[in-house]
């Protein structure tokens, strides 16, 4: 027997249908992690600047948490869209 030979059309991309892997989910947590510990070092960093420990590190974490929550949210309904977009017949 003959083995069918390669396309060259590379790897099959993931069809909208398919669930999100465990990749982009941790993807999601490691990104909002890494924001907070970001703008946590950054309240550190004012606090320090300022003389005005803990405010900075607080209202930074805060921020920090909010901005990467509103990043996951922006991505999570991104793929909706896109999945829904791709479920409708054209």
């Amino acid at each position: 027997m003959t083995e069918p030979r390669p396309t060259g059309k590379g790897p099959k991309a993931p069809s909208a249908s398919t669930p999100p892997s465990g990749a982009e989910y941790a993807g999601a947590g490691l990104q909002l992690a890494m924001t907070l510990v970001a703008f946590m070092f950054l309240g550190i960093w004012l606090d320090k600047h300022f003389g005005s420990s803990p405010w900075f590190v607080l209202i930074c974490v805060f921020v920090g948490f909010a901005a990467g929550f509103y990043s996951i949210y922006r991505s999570l309904m991104a793929a909706t869209k896109r999945d829904a977009n791709a479920a409708r017949p054209r």
